[in-house]
């Protein structure tokens, strides 16, 4: 049983596009390309770290992080799902952490940023 945020009325679209054209915005163009890149790097390697070793001291940690990221970058299916795996972690409920889901959600996302964004 996965755990559901109270916020969560309505179906999360996989990539918030005007979060990502904001940021783009915000930073311009070649830095957008510098922080997508970066934020794909660090997740890549967290998500890499979390399937080869599922370490309860860090999970909780390490989810954090991945939300606060893909939340900035506009990936929030996958920022939601970490929301969610974040609590349970925090509350030693490591049973309801979907990791396969978290890890396709993470994969599809990447693709399809990758689709439509340039970088």
């Amino acid at each position: 049983m996965a755990l559901t945020p109270k916020f969560r009325e309505f179906e999360i679209q996989m990539i918030d596009w005007k979060r990502i054209e904001e940021l783009r915005a915000e930073v311009g163009e070649e830095d957008f390309t510098e922080v997508a890149s970066i934020f794909l790097e660090e997740v890549d390697e967290t998500v890499a770290r979390i399937r080869n070793d599922q370490n309860p001291n860090s999970l909780e940690q390490d989810l954090h992080f991945l939300k606060g990221s893909s939340l900035n970058l506009g990936f929030t299916a996958f920022s939601s799902l970490c929301y969610e795996g974040e609590i349970a972690a925090r509350r030693g409920d490591f049973a309801l952490i979907d990791l396969p889901k978290l890890f396709e959600t993470y994969t599809h996302s990447r693709a399809e940023f990758l689709k439509n964004v340039v970088i």
